[in-house]
């Protein structure tokens, strides 16, 4: 026998058995090995050897994945037509199960995802999923988690990206939240009206019991007045003033003849 016939045997050998018995598993992979379609457990990172032609390796992605779920029309509680999307992020825990409890695991995900949103959300008014949108979120996480947890996949989390609302009701709500700007902006400066008018009250009874205050708060507005040169000021002593109101006052008390 030849060399090149004993190079192309061994060749063939390797080609034949050797090659195909070699795997290497990823870091963050795990390995599910079946023989003859029966499950002979799992294999873990780095170089592993396989039986050729009789053995089959499964390898599981263990890695956090991300899901995009597609806009979606939910009918609200009180409803409301609505379009949610959402993202939903899980992990193979266990490569087995997710091996052999469902055929592809990441389309059972999906669907129970899908189905799961539109359920819940189904349930909620439309105030209430634009509020609380935190706890609407774990709601949904742990649904989704009780479904996939049998096949060895665990939701880490569950997040409500966009809520897209028909552009009638969008802009009713501009007018809803418009008309209800304009009622507190409307108590607030009754508010501020009747506090000024208290503290005027209390100054009026102030500047009554003490004349003096009086004659002082007409000399500051005499001073505010005079920083304005347009106008010309005569100021009248108050004493003057008092005495001709006095006079007048007398003048209507005295019989008519």
């Amino acid at each position: 026998m030849t060399p090149l016939l004993i190079l192309i045997g061994l060749a063939v050998f390797f080609a034949v058995f050797i090659w195909p018995a070699v795997k290497i598993i990823r870091q963050w992979e795990q390995g599910v090995v079946l023989r003859f379609g029966q499950l002979k457990g799992t294999r873990t990172p780095g170089l592993n050897f396989i039986i050729p032609w009789v053995d089959r390796l499964w390898k599981i992605d263990t890695r956090v994945e991300t899901m995009i779920v597609e806009p979606q029309e939910v009918i609200t509680n009180d409803n409301v037509t609505v379009k949610v999307d959402a993202v939903v992020y899980f992990q193979v825990i266990d490569a087995m199960q997710a091996v052999t409890k469902v055929m592809d695991f990441e389309q059972a995900t999906t669907q129970i995802a899908l189905t799961t949103l539109r359920s819940v959300l189904g349930q909620f008014e439309l105030d209430s999923l634009l509020a609380h949108r935190d706890q609407i979120n774990e709601r949904l996480r742990v649904i989704i988690d009780e479904h996939t947890e049998p096949w060895g996949v665990r939701v880490m989390a569950v997040e409500v990206k966009d809520v897209l609302l028909p552009e009638s009701l969008q802009r009713a709500m501009a007018r809803q939240a418009e008309a209800e700007r304009d009622r507190r902006a409307k108590v607030v400066h009754a508010i501020g009206e009747h506090q000024a008018a208290e503290e005027l009250a209390k100054a009026a009874h102030i500047i009554a019991t003490e004349p003096i205050s009086l004659q002082l708060r007409y000399l500051q507005t005499l001073v505010e007045m005079s920083g304005e040169r347009s106008n010309t000021i005569i100021p009248l002593p108050l004493d003057i003033m008092g005495a001709v109101q006095a006079a007048l006052e007398a003048s209507n008390t005295l019989p008519a003849k």
